[in-house]
């Protein structure tokens, strides 16, 4: 965390060197003087270099100041943070509710800055039904594809298909991937079966 700096009535020096919001020096002045200036211009005398003599301070939206700091800070934080591969697991057969409750995971693990591992598990017979599988994880995708990008097209891996999904960086972020207005939720194989399988499990 950015350390917290002195403001306004809060420096107690009597005289100190002013910069303006622009940037420009308007030298020494008293520290009363300052703050007036300041105030004037709705904005908050801030002390930036404690240690010159005297003291710098500068004319700033502090409380915007701090906030783009902190968001510096964590935009940092994530860059650093190694991409964790999670894993989200969903049936063929997966109701509305369940397939909206999928959708929000795998939103907050990719904005999290994880990669996310979709696994669709076959039972049975349902293995004949590979189309319809590959247009539920294409549906699950679109509902993520703002903050997405497919590391790993669906694959076959013994009795389960396996997609992988990445947060959008750098230019990808600006790319925009096809969608297919035909495919909503509501018309992905959820709907198509007549009875909803119990909820899947997930790893989170």
């Amino acid at each position: 965390m950015s350390k917290e700096l002195r403001t306004n009535r809060l420096i107690r020096v009597p005289r100190v060197f002013v910069i303006d919001e622009e940037g420009r020096q308007l030298g020494q002045m008293s520290t009363r003087e300052a703050l007036e200036q300041a105030q004037a211009h709705n904005l908050d005398l801030v002390e930036v270099n404690p240690t010159a003599r005297p003291p710098v301070c500068r004319f700033m939206d502090y409380g915007k100041y701090k906030y783009m700091q902190s968001k510096s800070e964590r935009d940092s934080r994530a860059k650093r943070k190694p991409q964790e591969l999670r894993e989200v697991k969903v049936r063929p057969k997966i109701d509305d509710h369940d397939f909206e409750v999928k959708v929000k995971t795998i939103d907050r693990l990719i904005r999290s800055g994880d990669r996310v591992k979709v696994t669709l598990r076959f039972r049975g017979r349902e293995i004949v039904h590979m189309e319809l599988a590959k247009e539920l994880l294409k549906s699950l995708f679109e509902k993520v594809q703002e903050i997405s990008v497919i590391a790993q097209k669906p694959t076959m891996d013994g009795r389960q298909m396996v997609m992988v999904l990445a947060p959008k960086t750098g230019p990808q972020a600006q790319a925009k991937p096809k969608a297919n207005t035909q495919a909503t939720a509501s018309q992905t194989p959820a709907t198509e079966a007549s009875k909803p399988e119990a909820k899947a499990a997930e790893n989170a």
